[in-house]
């Protein structure tokens, strides 16, 4: 879009686009409740060694992290919409892969599917920056908050779709989950369809600063390591949730509400966070949703009851949402219009690639140290990224 386009004109456009993604989003993000939901748990049935129940949703997050550069490499060829549209298609086949491994009962390809299912997951991921791309500065924060919004009603349909149809394939238990996952994907396909994206190719990032000299701004590593810490330590303690609630005499129905629960919160509050935001400012906000991450933690270290387990995963989803979002708004001051599709890719890697580290060693954490041990190390890396956003707020009044 040219950038001397009214923004009242600009942000019609990114209205629309906004929409779309929201829906697109409420699709997508369905993709990796239903893994989340069930990869342990399937882990669990397929692995000849319990410790490695949870691979298959660390493979998920493993998925996300390798597929952010080439998604974003496929976008600069073919745009957004023609990028979001093969991602979809991917999306479908890695649920089909999924289920294929659930009816076979082999481990190795059920952990396939669900890496393929996170290379989806990394176009999804993208929603949020191809909304602020036709945005402008003032109306940014709220279309982020747009597209998460969309994640609300994932947030009811990838539980929903595991609650449904778990059972019609008794003799393969939640393969047909993972073939509603893949038809999800491809309704996607009718939404996507819809966008009226800038072409990337058309921003010529020659014209920016190298991405050495991007990514060493004080600003910039403060921003991806809030959110590092608000999207990692959530997956870290999502990933070992239902297996620890299982391990505690809980159902996989309760286990499955709670997630449903959490990724309710993780999205619901996108209807007010990009208000928030304005009116209190990104850093403030982002500090609450790294404190909000704590006092999870804190909340998993006081009972193991269904009530515990629920509350922490509420305020898990919260703090996400605060943080995350916070996060993100502050890494869009980081970089120009022309050097967007890198830092973007660059942030994303960082910051998935962290998130899979964080759910590999999840489920060895939960068989050897137990749920207490997973709350307790929340703490060390939320002081972090406190310390350095609070430092970064300091240094931004000093300069005004």
């Amino acid at each position: 879009m040219n950038q001397h386009v009214p923004v009242a004109e600009g942000d019609r456009l990114a209205k629309r686009n906004a929409l779309i993604l929201s829906g697109a989003q409420a699709l997508g993000g369905a993709n990796p409740a239903i893994v989340v939901s069930l990869g342990g748990l399937v882990g669990a049935q397929l692995a000849s060694d319990k410790t490695f129940a949870t691979v298959p949703v660390s493979l998920l997050q493993l998925g996300i992290a390798a597929g952010v550069i080439p998604a974003a490499m496929l976008m600069r060829r073919l745009g957004r919409r023609g990028g979001y549209l093969i991602g979809a298609l991917v999306g479908a086949t890695g649920a089909s892969l999924a289920a294929g491994g659930v009816v076979s009962r082999h481990f190795w390809l059920f952990c396939l599917g669900t890496f393929v299912c996170g290379l989806y997951g990394s176009f999804v991921q993208s929603y949020r920056f191809a909304a602020a791309d036709t945005a402008s500065p003032g109306f940014r924060p709220r279309a982020i908050s747009w597209v998460m919004l969309g994640g609300l009603a994932a947030g009811v349909i990838g539980p929903q779709s595991v609650y449904w149809t778990r059972d019609l394939t008794p003799a393969a238990p939640f393969a047909a989950s993972f073939l509603a996952q893949g038809a999800l994907a491809l309704l996607a396909i009718c939404i996507v369809s819809q966008l009226h994206a800038p072409p990337v190719k058309a921003v010529r990032n020659d014209l920016g600063r190298p991405l050495g000299q991007i990514v060493r701004q004080p600003k910039f590593i403060a921003s991806v390591i809030a959110a590092l810490v608000a999207y990692g330590l959530m997956s870290f303690v999502m990933t070992a949730a239902p297996m620890a609630m299982v391990a505690c005499g809980h159902s996989v129905g309760d286990a499955a509400l709670g997630i449903q629960w959490h990724v309710l919160a993780m999205y619901g509050p996108s209807f007010f966070t990009g208000k928030l935001i304005e009116r209190f400012g990104k850093e403030t906000i982002t500090i609450t949703g790294l404190a909000l991450t704590a006092l999870a933690a804190i909340t998993g270290l006081t009972g193991l009851s269904v009530g515990h387990f629920w509350l922490a995963l509420v305020l898990l989803g919260l703090g996400w949402n605060l943080g995350f979002i916070g996060a993100t708004a502050l890494v869009t001051d980081c970089y120009r219009p022309e050097e967007r599709v890198k830092v973007q890719a660059a942030n994303d890697f960082l910051v998935f690639g962290s998130v899979a580290i964080a759910s590999f060693s999840s489920g060895g954490l939960l068989s050897h140290g137990g749920w207490e041990t997973v709350n307790w190390l929340v703490f060390p890396p939320v002081a972090v990224a406190l310390l350095l956003v609070l430092w970064q707020r300091t240094q931004r009044r000093a300069a005004a």
